[in-house]
């Protein structure tokens, strides 16, 4: 357990290679990731970059002096009907899960959202048998969706990924097009 005050913020660059190491051990140790070849730190720099300019959010939580977790969101899908739909991501220091670091980065993440234009946040969860994460989405107000079956084969086994959904704010209960004020709704810098 930690037993330190964890501090969820803004990315940067810096942080890149300490996330960088948390992910290099999801991809080459589990089944949260389909990727089976751990990206440089190089390559997470540029994924951070593109989440940013999308002006998405991309966190790190931080305690005793260290990263010890990340979360960001996506665009679910490109195709322009997608816009208000965000995917997130959450990855959690190995020895750190069940510590509350988890709930910190999504709780942050989803507020973060919901103060942007996006009604919909989807969570793809690798491995149906990753009851952690599962937990953590449906505590904060993700239902489950569906079951997609067999979709992927890492470490010599198939594995399901699990669809889970949440409103953001207002949701579908009104249009995205409604504006605060005189401006319309525009995604945070």
């Amino acid at each position: 357990m930690m037993s330190d005050v964890v501090i969820v913020r803004d990315a940067n660059e810096a942080d890149m290679a300490a996330v960088q190491a948390i992910y290099r051990h999801y991809v080459l140790n589990g089944l949260a990731t389909f990727e089976e070849v751990p990206p440089s730190t190089e390559e997470m720099v540029s994924r951070r970059e593109a989440v940013v300019h999308a002006g998405l959010p991309y966190l790190v939580a931080e305690s005793g002096g260290r990263i010890v977790g990340y979360s960001y969101a996506t665009a679910y899908r490109p195709r322009p009907a997608y816009r208000h739909t965000v995917e997130n991501s959450v990855y959690v220091a190995e020895g750190l899960r069940g510590s509350g670091i988890g709930t910190a980065l999504l709780s942050g993440l989803i507020a973060r959202c919901e103060a942007g234009p996006w009604r919909q946040m989807l969570a793809v969860v690798g491995n149906s048998g990753n009851a952690g994460s599962i937990a953590l989405h449906q505590k904060l107000g993700f239902e489950h969706i569906g079951t997609l079956r067999s979709v992927g084969f890492k470490l010599g086994q198939w594995v399901d990924t699990v669809l889970m959904q949440r409103s953001l704010g207002a949701g579908d209960k009104v249009s995205p097009l409604v504006t605060r004020g005189s401006a319309p709704l525009i995604a945070p810098k």
